[in-house]
């Protein structure tokens, strides 16, 4: 299943317009807090869909039958693009368990790319509800890596993807990779590649705006 925030929410909508405006992009502080701000709409919605218990809740004055999450998720982000939506969720699900995956893109001299995924710290994952933040998801290619090595610490109850812009051609990778029960929530979809692969017309490099450019070796 894949959501478009921006068919939903005319705030999504306008901060993934301003994620994308090259003369507001200079602002680092702006472009992280909406990233954020969409993975907090995001951690909305999917809280609509996660299951629910009742609980006994002692106040001042009395007793309260309370539905609360009969638990928290697993969030997981790709380094370093996804600190800020990772973020955003963990404002929601502020006692989640955390893993943190460092996945990038490794160019070849014939202007190719490899994905490398290099260090995972994951919490036991086994049966548990998992939401993955990533702003872009161009390919799909460092997703499908990412699932692959989080299901080696155990077989999720559900998968969550959370970005801000997607790109139909990963969307559907992704979905033919790992599987249909995987449910993808964007802050808006483009439909187009550039050779190397960025979308079009995208937002750019979101690490880079998020944090500074990289130094080229």
């Amino acid at each position: 299943m894949v959501i478009n925030l921006s068919e939903q929410h005319n705030l999504v909508s306008n901060w993934v317009s301003e994620l994308r405006n090259i003369d507001i992009q200079g602002d680092r502080m702006r472009f992280r807090n909406n990233l954020e701000r969409i993975a907090a709409v995001i951690a909305y919605e999917i809280s609509k869909t996660l299951p629910w218990v009742e609980q006994e809740v002692t106040t001042p004055l009395g007793i309260h039958n309370s539905k609360v999450l009969q638990e928290q998720p697993v969030l997981a982000t790709i380094l370093r693009a996804g600190l800020p939506m990772h973020t955003g969720l963990l404002n929601f699900f502020d006692k989640a368990d955390n893993a943190f995956i460092s996945a990038y893109r490794k160019h070849n001299m014939d202007g190719t790319f490899d994905i490398e995924l290099e260090y995972i710290s994951c919490p036991s994952i086994e049966n548990r509800i998992v939401i993955i933040s990533d702003p872009m998801l161009a390919t799909g290619a460092s997703l499908v890596k990412t699932i692959a090595a989080i299901k080696q610490e155990g077989e999720p109850a559900q998968i969550h993807i959370a970005c801000a812009i997607a790109c139909t051609v990963g969307v559907e990778h992704v979905v033919s990779q790992a599987g249909d029960e995987i449910c993808i929530w964007c802050g808006d979809i483009d439909d187009e590649l550039t050779a190397k692969g960025y979308i079009v017309p995208g937002l750019g490099d979101a690490g880079d705006l998020a944090f500074g450019t990289k130094a080229q070796f």
